[in-house]
Protein backbone atom coordinates (compact mmCIF):
# COMPACT_ATOMS: atom_id res chain seq x y z
CA UNK A 1 0.00 0.00 0.00
CA UNK A 2 1.57 3.70 -0.88
CA UNK A 3 1.70 5.72 2.06
CA UNK A 4 0.24 9.11 1.02
CA UNK A 5 1.65 12.37 1.94
CA UNK A 6 -1.91 13.88 2.21
CA UNK A 7 -2.93 11.04 5.56
CA UNK A 8 -1.31 13.45 8.06
CA UNK A 9 -2.88 16.38 6.89
CA UNK A 10 -6.06 14.85 6.98
CA UNK A 11 -5.74 13.69 10.75
CA UNK A 12 -4.51 17.10 11.65
CA UNK A 13 -7.90 18.82 10.40
CA UNK A 14 -10.47 16.75 11.24
CA UNK A 15 -9.32 17.43 14.99
CA UNK A 16 -10.27 21.15 14.10
CA UNK A 17 -13.12 20.03 11.24
CA UNK A 18 -16.36 17.98 12.05
CA UNK A 19 -15.84 17.17 8.23
CA UNK A 20 -13.08 16.55 6.25
CA UNK A 21 -13.36 16.68 2.43
CA UNK A 22 -11.20 14.46 -0.26
CA UNK A 23 -11.33 14.98 -3.85
CA UNK A 24 -9.05 14.11 -6.58
CA UNK A 25 -9.54 11.99 -9.69
CA UNK A 26 -10.76 8.91 -9.88
CA UNK A 27 -8.51 6.18 -9.10
CA UNK A 28 -5.93 8.30 -7.47
CA UNK A 29 -6.34 6.84 -4.43
CA UNK A 30 -9.01 8.29 -2.38
CA UNK A 31 -10.73 5.46 -0.40
CA UNK A 32 -7.68 4.06 0.40
CA UNK A 33 -6.14 7.20 2.28
CA UNK A 34 -9.41 7.62 4.09
CA UNK A 35 -9.55 4.29 5.09
CA UNK A 36 -5.77 3.93 5.83
CA UNK A 37 -5.69 7.88 8.16
CA UNK A 38 -9.37 6.82 10.01
CA UNK A 39 -9.44 3.00 10.72
CA UNK A 40 -11.80 3.11 13.46
CA UNK A 41 -14.31 4.60 11.21
CA UNK A 42 -17.22 3.02 9.11
CA UNK A 43 -17.79 3.19 5.51
CA UNK A 44 -20.28 3.26 3.21
CA UNK A 45 -19.85 3.73 -0.90
CA UNK A 46 -22.26 6.05 -2.35
CA UNK A 47 -21.03 4.48 -5.67
CA UNK A 48 -23.41 1.21 -4.54
CA UNK A 49 -26.71 1.46 -6.17
CA UNK A 50 -28.66 0.29 -2.63
CA UNK A 51 -26.56 2.29 -0.69
CA UNK A 52 -27.25 5.43 -2.87
CA UNK A 53 -30.75 4.71 -2.83
CA UNK A 54 -31.41 4.23 1.25
CA UNK A 55 -29.04 7.72 1.43
CA UNK A 56 -31.13 9.26 -1.21
CA UNK A 57 -34.68 8.51 -0.22
CA UNK A 58 -34.05 8.68 3.66
CA UNK A 59 -31.32 10.88 4.34
CA UNK A 60 -32.05 11.28 8.11
CA UNK A 61 -31.94 7.51 8.17
CA UNK A 62 -28.94 6.67 6.25
CA UNK A 63 -26.80 9.31 8.30
CA UNK A 64 -28.62 8.04 11.99
CA UNK A 65 -26.50 4.67 11.56
CA UNK A 66 -23.31 6.70 11.78
CA UNK A 67 -23.85 8.41 15.27
CA UNK A 68 -19.85 8.98 15.42
CA UNK A 69 -19.09 9.58 11.87
CA UNK A 70 -17.81 7.68 9.21
CA UNK A 71 -16.56 7.84 5.78
CA UNK A 72 -18.84 8.47 2.66
CA UNK A 73 -16.88 7.66 -0.31
CA UNK A 74 -18.20 9.18 -3.62
CA UNK A 75 -20.63 11.65 -2.20
CA UNK A 76 -21.31 13.64 -4.98
CA UNK A 77 -23.74 10.43 -5.93
CA UNK A 78 -25.78 11.99 -2.97
CA UNK A 79 -24.74 16.03 -3.15
CA UNK A 80 -28.06 16.56 -0.97
CA UNK A 81 -26.44 14.50 1.72
CA UNK A 82 -24.75 17.97 2.53
CA UNK A 83 -27.54 19.73 3.84
CA UNK A 84 -28.39 16.77 6.54
CA UNK A 85 -24.77 16.52 7.50
CA UNK A 86 -24.80 20.51 8.68
CA UNK A 87 -27.40 19.44 10.77
CA UNK A 88 -25.29 16.85 12.35
CA UNK A 89 -22.62 18.81 13.10
CA UNK A 90 -23.84 21.40 14.43
CA UNK A 91 -25.78 20.15 17.46
CA UNK A 92 -24.46 20.64 20.58
CA UNK A 93 -21.50 18.08 21.95
CA UNK A 94 -21.22 16.30 18.04
CA UNK A 95 -18.44 14.34 18.55
CA UNK A 96 -16.87 11.95 15.33
CA UNK A 97 -15.81 12.98 12.20
CA UNK A 98 -17.54 13.23 8.52
CA UNK A 99 -14.65 12.22 5.72
CA UNK A 100 -16.68 13.10 2.46
CA UNK A 101 -14.38 11.57 -0.36
CA UNK A 102 -15.82 12.65 -4.12
CA UNK A 103 -13.79 12.58 -7.73
CA UNK A 104 -15.81 15.65 -9.18
CA UNK A 105 -14.24 18.74 -7.69
CA UNK A 106 -17.34 21.09 -9.26
CA UNK A 107 -20.38 19.06 -8.32
CA UNK A 108 -19.17 17.82 -4.95
CA UNK A 109 -17.81 21.77 -3.65
CA UNK A 110 -20.85 23.25 -5.25
CA UNK A 111 -23.21 21.38 -2.36
CA UNK A 112 -20.64 21.13 0.33
CA UNK A 113 -20.42 25.23 -0.18
CA UNK A 114 -24.22 25.86 0.45
CA UNK A 115 -24.32 23.54 3.60
CA UNK A 116 -21.45 22.78 5.05
CA UNK A 117 -19.62 25.92 4.48
CA UNK A 118 -17.05 26.70 7.04
CA UNK A 119 -18.03 23.35 8.60
CA UNK A 120 -15.60 20.96 6.23
CA UNK A 121 -11.71 21.46 5.35
CA UNK A 122 -10.80 20.23 1.66
CA UNK A 123 -8.25 18.42 0.57
CA UNK A 124 -7.19 16.99 -2.93
CA UNK A 125 -5.16 14.33 -3.86
CA UNK A 126 -3.66 13.53 -6.81
CA UNK A 127 -1.72 10.38 -8.10
CA UNK A 128 1.30 9.66 -5.95
CA UNK A 129 3.98 11.42 -6.31
CA UNK A 130 7.80 10.13 -6.89
CA UNK A 131 8.29 10.92 -3.24
CA UNK A 132 5.32 8.91 -2.57
CA UNK A 133 5.71 6.09 -5.27
CA UNK A 134 9.89 5.59 -3.79
CA UNK A 135 8.13 4.31 -0.36
CA UNK A 136 6.35 2.38 -1.86
CA UNK A 137 8.75 0.60 -3.30
CA UNK A 138 11.40 0.92 -6.74
CA UNK A 139 9.56 3.16 -9.59
CA UNK A 140 11.45 2.65 -12.62
CA UNK A 141 14.83 4.01 -12.64
CA UNK A 142 14.84 5.49 -16.35
CA UNK A 143 13.68 8.70 -16.89
CA UNK A 144 11.18 7.19 -19.94
CA UNK A 145 9.82 4.43 -18.57
CA UNK A 146 8.65 6.38 -15.36
CA UNK A 147 7.05 9.02 -17.65
CA UNK A 148 5.43 6.19 -19.93
CA UNK A 149 4.36 4.64 -16.92
CA UNK A 150 2.78 7.30 -14.79
CA UNK A 151 1.86 6.70 -11.52
CA UNK A 152 -1.57 5.84 -10.89
CA UNK A 153 -1.77 3.47 -7.83
CA UNK A 154 -3.10 0.74 -9.39
CA UNK A 155 -0.95 -0.07 -11.86
CA UNK A 156 2.39 0.78 -9.86
CA UNK A 157 0.70 -1.96 -7.22
CA UNK A 158 -0.91 -4.70 -9.57
CA UNK A 159 1.44 -4.20 -11.88
CA UNK A 160 -1.26 -3.30 -14.96
CA UNK A 161 0.33 -2.81 -18.27
CA UNK A 162 -0.02 1.03 -18.49
CA UNK A 163 -1.55 1.50 -21.64
CA UNK A 164 -4.39 -1.26 -20.87
CA UNK A 165 -5.25 1.05 -18.24
CA UNK A 166 -5.40 4.33 -19.43
CA UNK A 167 -7.27 2.76 -21.91
CA UNK A 168 -10.00 1.26 -19.93
CA UNK A 169 -9.33 4.58 -17.35
CA UNK A 170 -10.52 6.99 -20.13
CA UNK A 171 -13.34 4.94 -22.02
CA UNK A 172 -15.03 3.86 -18.21
CA UNK A 173 -13.87 6.79 -16.21
CA UNK A 174 -13.75 10.00 -18.02
CA UNK A 175 -16.69 9.15 -20.48
CA UNK A 176 -19.03 8.79 -17.72
CA UNK A 177 -18.19 11.63 -15.43
CA UNK A 178 -17.63 14.21 -18.08
CA UNK A 179 -21.73 13.15 -19.77
CA UNK A 180 -22.57 13.33 -15.98
CA UNK A 181 -20.91 16.83 -15.99
CA UNK A 182 -21.59 17.77 -19.25
CA UNK A 183 -24.55 17.21 -21.71
CA UNK A 184 -21.68 16.01 -24.56
CA UNK A 185 -23.95 14.78 -27.73
CA UNK A 186 -20.82 14.13 -29.87
CA UNK A 187 -18.47 11.47 -27.74
CA UNK A 188 -16.22 11.64 -30.70
CA UNK A 189 -15.60 15.22 -31.10
CA UNK A 190 -14.44 14.99 -27.36
CA UNK A 191 -12.24 12.07 -27.58
CA UNK A 192 -10.68 14.30 -30.44
CA UNK A 193 -10.79 17.22 -28.10
CA UNK A 194 -8.68 15.68 -25.01
CA UNK A 195 -6.24 14.47 -27.79
CA UNK A 196 -5.71 17.77 -28.51
CA UNK A 197 -5.80 19.25 -25.65
CA UNK A 198 -2.68 16.69 -24.50
CA UNK A 199 -1.03 17.93 -27.63
CA UNK A 200 -0.64 21.42 -26.40
CA UNK A 201 0.71 20.23 -23.22
CA UNK A 202 2.64 23.05 -22.17
CA UNK A 203 1.86 25.71 -24.73
CA UNK A 204 -0.85 28.52 -23.80
CA UNK A 205 -4.54 27.76 -23.95
CA UNK A 206 -5.95 28.82 -27.35
CA UNK A 207 -10.12 28.43 -26.89
CA UNK A 208 -10.48 29.12 -30.46
CA UNK A 209 -7.65 26.69 -32.26
CA UNK A 210 -9.21 24.12 -30.10
CA UNK A 211 -12.52 24.46 -30.56
CA UNK A 212 -11.75 24.91 -34.47
CA UNK A 213 -9.53 21.64 -34.87
CA UNK A 214 -12.08 19.90 -32.64
CA UNK A 215 -14.81 20.58 -34.66
CA UNK A 216 -16.56 22.84 -31.77
CA UNK A 217 -17.40 25.91 -30.99
CA UNK A 218 -15.08 28.24 -28.67
CA UNK A 219 -17.47 28.44 -25.78
CA UNK A 220 -18.41 24.45 -26.16
CA UNK A 221 -14.22 24.24 -26.23
CA UNK A 222 -14.09 26.13 -22.84
CA UNK A 223 -17.12 24.14 -21.22
CA UNK A 224 -15.43 20.52 -22.04
CA UNK A 225 -11.87 22.05 -20.88
CA UNK A 226 -13.28 23.47 -17.83
CA UNK A 227 -15.01 19.50 -17.21
CA UNK A 228 -10.85 18.11 -17.54
CA UNK A 229 -10.29 20.07 -15.12
CA UNK A 230 -13.53 19.44 -12.68
CA UNK A 231 -11.85 15.67 -13.36
CA UNK A 232 -8.69 16.52 -11.96
CA UNK A 233 -6.93 15.34 -15.22
CA UNK A 234 -5.35 18.50 -16.17
CA UNK A 235 -5.08 22.28 -15.01
CA UNK A 236 -4.14 25.78 -16.14
CA UNK A 237 -0.93 26.72 -14.91
CA UNK A 238 -1.37 31.02 -14.50
CA UNK A 239 0.98 33.50 -15.92
CA UNK A 240 3.52 35.08 -12.90
CA UNK A 241 2.80 39.01 -13.44
CA UNK A 242 5.48 40.84 -11.35
CA UNK A 243 5.54 44.79 -11.29
CA UNK A 244 7.47 44.87 -14.87
CA UNK A 245 7.60 47.55 -17.25
CA UNK A 246 6.60 44.94 -19.94
CA UNK A 247 3.83 44.06 -21.96
CA UNK A 248 3.37 40.27 -20.34
CA UNK A 249 1.75 37.37 -21.66
CA UNK A 250 -1.24 36.94 -19.55
CA UNK A 251 -3.04 33.45 -21.02
CA UNK A 252 -2.50 30.33 -18.66
CA UNK A 253 -0.57 26.94 -19.84
CA UNK A 254 -2.03 23.57 -20.06
CA UNK A 255 -0.36 20.59 -18.32
CA UNK A 256 -1.73 17.35 -17.48
CA UNK A 257 -1.55 16.04 -13.52
CA UNK A 258 -0.24 12.35 -14.85
CA UNK A 259 2.52 11.76 -17.83
CA UNK A 260 1.47 8.28 -18.45
CA UNK A 261 -2.81 9.56 -19.07
CA UNK A 262 -0.46 12.08 -21.29
CA UNK A 263 1.66 9.29 -22.81
CA UNK A 264 -1.28 7.35 -23.79
CA UNK A 265 -3.26 10.49 -25.16
CA UNK A 266 -0.49 11.47 -27.38
CA UNK A 267 -0.80 8.03 -28.98
CA UNK A 268 2.95 6.84 -27.24
CA UNK A 269 3.63 3.24 -27.36
CA UNK A 270 6.41 2.17 -25.16
CA UNK A 271 8.76 4.09 -23.00
CA UNK A 272 11.43 3.88 -25.55
CA UNK A 273 8.83 5.75 -28.58
CA UNK A 274 8.75 8.49 -26.23
CA UNK A 275 12.53 8.63 -26.03
CA UNK A 276 12.42 9.78 -29.66
CA UNK A 277 8.89 11.79 -29.71
CA UNK A 278 8.77 15.39 -30.67
CA UNK A 279 6.52 15.83 -27.59
CA UNK A 280 8.87 14.23 -24.84
CA UNK A 281 10.09 17.93 -23.95
CA UNK A 282 6.35 18.49 -23.11
CA UNK A 283 5.82 15.45 -21.31
CA UNK A 284 8.62 16.13 -19.05
CA UNK A 285 7.81 19.73 -18.54
CA UNK A 286 3.89 18.57 -17.57
CA UNK A 287 5.50 15.81 -15.03
CA UNK A 288 7.49 18.42 -13.73
CA UNK A 289 5.10 20.96 -13.11
CA UNK A 290 2.65 18.13 -12.14
CA UNK A 291 4.95 17.29 -9.23
CA UNK A 292 5.49 20.63 -7.69
CA UNK A 293 2.00 20.60 -7.24
CA UNK A 294 1.54 17.51 -5.85
CA UNK A 295 3.80 18.88 -3.49
CA UNK A 296 1.66 21.73 -2.32
CA UNK A 297 -1.54 19.74 -2.54
CA UNK A 298 -0.49 16.29 -0.60
CA UNK A 299 0.31 18.86 2.18
CA UNK A 300 -2.64 20.71 2.21
CA UNK A 301 -1.50 24.03 0.93
CA UNK A 302 -2.73 25.59 -2.22
CA UNK A 303 -0.11 26.36 -4.41
CA UNK A 304 1.48 29.50 -5.58
CA UNK A 305 2.96 28.21 -8.82
CA UNK A 306 3.34 29.86 -11.94
CA UNK A 307 5.13 30.55 -15.42
CA UNK A 308 6.54 33.73 -16.79
CA UNK A 309 6.61 35.33 -20.18
CA UNK A 310 6.98 38.16 -22.12
CA UNK A 311 6.15 39.47 -25.63
CA UNK A 312 10.01 40.22 -26.17
CA UNK A 313 11.14 36.12 -26.00
CA UNK A 314 11.87 36.11 -22.30
CA UNK A 315 10.20 32.81 -20.91
CA UNK A 316 10.84 30.77 -17.50
CA UNK A 317 9.17 27.41 -17.12
CA UNK A 318 8.28 27.46 -13.35
CA UNK A 319 8.07 30.51 -11.12
CA UNK A 320 7.10 29.68 -7.21
CA UNK A 321 5.99 32.06 -4.72
CA UNK A 322 7.38 30.93 -1.28
CA UNK A 323 5.94 34.09 1.04
CA UNK A 324 7.43 36.72 1.51
CA UNK A 325 9.91 38.65 -1.01
CA UNK A 326 11.16 35.37 -2.59
CA UNK A 327 10.30 32.91 -5.34
CA UNK A 328 11.88 30.08 -7.20
CA UNK A 329 12.54 30.26 -10.69
CA UNK A 330 12.98 27.24 -12.65
CA UNK A 331 13.56 25.94 -16.02
CA UNK A 332 12.85 22.20 -17.16
CA UNK A 333 15.26 20.62 -20.02
CA UNK A 334 14.35 16.90 -21.05
CA UNK A 335 17.65 16.67 -22.50
CA UNK A 336 20.45 14.97 -20.55
CA UNK A 337 23.61 16.91 -21.33
CA UNK A 338 23.93 20.76 -19.73
CA UNK A 339 23.93 22.95 -22.68
CA UNK A 340 25.48 26.47 -22.06
CA UNK A 341 22.30 28.46 -23.07
CA UNK A 342 19.91 26.38 -20.60
CA UNK A 343 20.64 29.33 -18.31
CA UNK A 344 20.02 32.05 -20.31
CA UNK A 345 16.75 33.34 -19.78
CA UNK A 346 17.12 32.36 -15.76
CA UNK A 347 19.89 35.04 -15.94
CA UNK A 348 17.58 37.30 -18.20
CA UNK A 349 14.71 36.80 -15.62
CA UNK A 350 17.00 37.27 -12.37
CA UNK A 351 18.35 40.53 -13.95
CA UNK A 352 14.98 41.88 -14.51
CA UNK A 353 13.43 41.14 -11.36
CA UNK A 354 16.85 42.87 -9.49
CA UNK A 355 16.49 46.13 -11.56
CA UNK A 356 12.42 46.30 -10.73
CA UNK A 357 13.30 45.64 -7.40
CA UNK A 358 11.33 42.37 -7.09
CA UNK A 359 11.80 39.66 -4.86
CA UNK A 360 14.64 37.49 -4.88
CA UNK A 361 14.98 34.61 -7.11
CA UNK A 362 16.39 30.96 -6.03
CA UNK A 363 16.86 29.59 -9.06
CA UNK A 364 17.23 26.30 -10.56
CA UNK A 365 17.71 24.13 -13.83
CA UNK A 366 15.74 20.75 -13.38
CA UNK A 367 16.84 18.12 -16.49
CA UNK A 368 17.19 14.87 -17.92
CA UNK A 369 20.35 14.51 -16.49
CA UNK A 370 22.03 13.01 -14.00
CA UNK A 371 24.65 15.20 -12.86
CA UNK A 372 23.94 17.37 -10.20
CA UNK A 373 25.83 20.96 -9.76
CA UNK A 374 25.54 24.70 -9.48
CA UNK A 375 26.66 27.31 -12.01
CA UNK A 376 26.34 31.12 -12.15
CA UNK A 377 24.44 30.92 -8.91
CA UNK A 378 21.82 28.36 -10.74
CA UNK A 379 21.36 25.54 -9.07
CA UNK A 380 21.36 22.03 -11.36
CA UNK A 381 18.74 19.18 -10.14
CA UNK A 382 18.81 15.96 -11.88
CA UNK A 383 15.51 14.64 -12.33
CA UNK A 384 15.89 11.64 -10.46
CA UNK A 385 16.42 14.39 -7.33
CA UNK A 386 13.25 15.89 -8.23
CA UNK A 387 11.65 14.81 -5.04
CA UNK A 388 14.11 16.32 -2.70
CA UNK A 389 13.83 19.68 -4.90
CA UNK A 390 10.00 20.06 -4.55
CA UNK A 391 10.04 19.17 -0.66
CA UNK A 392 12.02 22.83 -0.32
CA UNK A 393 9.51 24.78 -1.99
CA UNK A 394 6.49 24.13 0.18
Amino acid sequence: MIQRTLARRARELSRGFPAVTITGPRQSGKTTLARMAFPKLPYASLEAPDVREFATEDPRGFLAGYPHGAILDEVQRAPELASYLQGIVDEPGFEGSWILTGSQDFALLASLSQSLAGRTAVLHLLPPSLEELRRFGDPPEELFDLLFTGAYPRIQQEGIEPRAFYEAYVATYLERDVRQVLDVGDLGSFQTFVRLCAGRTGALVNFSSLGGDAGVSQPTSRSWLSALEVGFLVFRLRPYLPNLRKRLIKTPKLYFYDSGLLCFLLGIRDPEQLRHHPMRGAVFESWIVSEVMKAHYHRGVSPSVFFFQDRRGLEVDLVVERGGHEITAAEIKSGATLAGDFLTSLDSFREALAEARGPTVDAALLYGGEQAATRRGVRIVPWAHLDRWVRTLV
